[in-house]
């Protein structure tokens, strides 16, 4: 029989889906006759939802059980979240700065290329090259009662709801730094919901701000935010918190890979927070592609392509390192100066509200001088990358937008210094461009790559964190050109700028961070023990009644710094330190007033027995230098002291001796 004209409808269906006889299309057992049944079903709406519910469990185990997996999909909602939030912030800021200053002020101030949302013909664009032609048609009355308004609000909603933040460092993202650092991640939904209003009204009526800090702890709140509702660990939040603020800063900046590593390193100085690295760039993509969406790819300035061809250049920008450095150092000194010397007093004496109005209406005045510090500047920035900006007028813009950003941020109105720095950072390379190309044409052929890498450079001095802003710049170019010139920028500038910092709750690396404090020393420090770090030694005890007479005789006698103080019954109650008395050492009229026991904080002891960890603990809490050592058997005897850096040394001791086995044994 031919077998070729005598095949059965089954055996035909198998033949053309390619499939071994017997089975479905799916790979399932076959019934004789049922094959088209079997196809209608499998290609059913049921057989699809359950073909999706597998894929969702799948998926569900997988973030269970892989973290890879996880963070992939954790780093994508928190992406999701602070895009919509940079797109609503950039919109409001952007809307704002048009309705403020544009319609209300009748201001025609320069907007970059890539920031021109509302600006109608003859409102912005380069076209306003100097103040005149900004200020033609400007209702000049308008700005100090703007910004006067907008100090006053400001300073009654900290009052209000949020005054324990007047102590949270330099800006949003300061903020966002002390929560990872101090506050366990935690940052309270109503913070940056507050200061991200305040921020938008401090930016749209001229203050010298930034968006980048704002938007950066609004992007931390939300990842906090997210990582309570999924129930995460102190460790996951603070990671969280990060990536928020890497999709804030990738989205509003234009930059994804530069937002996402300037998150993870501007907390330390010395170090960065790898474990936050993939969601951090997965919440930058995540958040500059929603971005961009709405706005474009287009980066915020408009720039010529820059390209570094001639190592001759390179002692220039040596020299530009070092006048970014001198600007960075009055940037900072100045801003402390004001927020310190001057508006810490002015708001102790009047309240927060009084204290941001001043501010306010100090920063409004001197816009109507000086308009080119109104804002955040990206303008006038582009103008100088084109060559638009007079030397003498950028040394000038420098120092009026120092003066500005103090007045703004120093006094208590919200808003970001990132902006700002990179502003006086492109305006001192500027100079050193300018000033090269003037005297060395034929070496520095190309002055506005100065003020590029000024701003890199400038920032990774004063901020500490040199690979994110050289990222954003080479974002910025759409290139790398320039890189060269910029890692050696940078790192000059990194080297110079080794005692000052514009964060004050940055720390120098893991081992400074109470997020890690426990991840670095516990299996170490455990495993030694107070007796064998301290030196036993005669140790001067003070007693409660002690007069501050007597104390000062002491003192003058002794160097020690710290005092344990005894009780009626013998036993330590307090510990008094020399900075503690420092400033009533002279206040001869109380001389016979105050007692020991008066001036001494708590009480704070260690055993011979105790481990280093629990020392490092108790050192970390009270802040002591130094902490008694008392006798278990006698808690009136008190044997010694032991020091905060007998700790420190034991534990690097113990590393390097760890280290050294390792290496041996290798060898072996």
């Amino acid at each position: 029989m031919d077998r070729s004209t005598d095949t059965q409808p089954d055996d035909a269906a198998h033949s053309v889906s390619g499939n071994a006889p017997g089975r479905t299309p799916d790979g399932m057992p076959d019934m004789p006759g049922l094959s088209g049944k079997t196809a209608a079903i499998t290609n059913s709406p049921l057989a699809l939802l359950l073909r999706y519910f597998r894929f969702g469990r799948d998926i569900l185990r997988s973030y269970r059980q892989i973290s890879h997996v996880r963070w992939l999909l954790i780093g994508i909602g928190v992406g999701v979240l602070s895009g919509l939030g940079a797109v609503l912030f950039y919109l409001a800021v952007e809307g704002g700065k048009h309705l403020f200053l544009t319609v209300l002020a009748g201001l025609s101030l320069p907007a970059p290329s890539g920031e021109a949302l509302f600006h109608a013909a003859g409102h912005g664009g380069r076209q306003a090259s100097d103040a005149a032609s900004v200020m033609a048609h400007a209702r000049p009355w308008v700005i100090p009662a703007l910004t006067t308004a907008v100090g006053l609000l400001t300073g009654w909603l900290v009052q209000r709801f949020i005054p324990d933040t007047t102590e949270s460092g330099t800006d949003g993202t300061d903020s966002m730094i002390k929560a990872f650092h101090r506050q366990e991640g935690n940052i309270r939904p109503k913070v940056p919901l507050i200061k991200t209003l305040t921020a938008i009204l401090t930016i749209s009526t001229g203050g010298s701000a930034g968006r980048e800090g704002p938007i950066s702890q609004a992007g931390a709140g939300i990842g906090c935010w997210m990582a309570d509702r999924l129930g995460l660990t102190v460790k996951e939040r603070r990671i969280l918190l990060l990536a928020g603020a890497a999709g804030g800063l990738g989205a509003i900046f234009r930059a994804p890979l530069g937002g996402a590593l300037t998150a993870v390193e501007v907390i330390y100085k010395e170090d960065f927070e790898a474990e936050a690295l993939l969601p951090a760039v997965l919440s930058s993509v995540v958040a500059y592609s929603l971005f961009t969406l709405f706005y474009g790819t287009e980066p915020i300035l408009g720039l010529p392509t820059f390209r570094f061809q001639n190592a001759w250049e390179l002692p220039f920008y040596a020299l530009l390192a070092v006048a970014c450095s001198a600007a960075g150092w009055l940037y900072v000194r100045s801003f402390y100066f004001m927020k310190y010397s001057v508006f810490a007093r002015i708001r102790d004496k009047v309240g927060i509200m009084w204290t941001t109005a001043l501010g306010g209406l100090c920063m409004g005045l001197l816009g109507i001088v000086f308009p080119q510090v109104l804002s955040d500047g990206y303008g006038w920035l582009e103008m100088a990358v084109l060559g638009q900006v007079p030397a003498l007028l950028m040394l000038a813009i420098i120092l009026g937008k120092i003066l500005a950003t103090s007045l703004t941020i120093g006094s208590g109105m919200s808003g970001g210094m990132f902006a700002p720095a990179l502003f006086v950072g492109g305006l001192s390379g500027g100079l050193v461009g300018q000033f090269g190309h003037k005297w060395f044409p034929d070496i520095v052929t190309q002055p506005g790559s100065y003020v590029l890498v000024g701003m890199a450079a400038f920032f990774a001095g004063i901020a500490h964190a040199p690979i994110g802003p050289l990222i954003m710049v080479t974002e910025l170019t759409r290139g790398y050109g320039l890189l060269a010139p910029l890692m050696l920028a940078s790192a000059l500038c990194l080297v110079l700028c080794r005692k000052v910092s514009l964060y004050e709750y940055q720390v120098d690396n893991k081992f400074e961070s109470p997020a890690h404090l426990e991840d670095l020393t516990i299996n170490v420090l455990e495993n030694l023990r107070v007796q064998d770090h301290y030196r036993p030694s005669r140790v001067t005890v003070l007693e409660e009644a002690v007069t501050l007479k007597a104390l000062t005789d002491i003192i003058a006698n002794t160097n020690e710094t710290y005092f344990p103080v005894r009780g009626k019954d013998g036993s330590v109650v307090g510990i008094l330190s020399v900075q503690d008395v420092r400033k009533l050492l002279f206040e001869r009229e109380l001389f016979d007033l105050i007692v020991v026991g008066e001036l001494a904080r708590k009480p704070v002891t260690l055993s011979p027995q105790d481990d280093l960890y629990t020392a490092l603990l108790k050192f970390v809490d009270t802040d002591y230098g130094q902490i008694p050592v008392i006798d278990p058997g006698d808690p009136t005897e008190v044997l010694g002291l032991v020091n905060r850096e007998d700790v420190f040394r034991a534990y690097s001791k113990t590393i390097r001796d760890i280290k050294g086995d390792k290496v041996s044994r290798q060898d072996r």
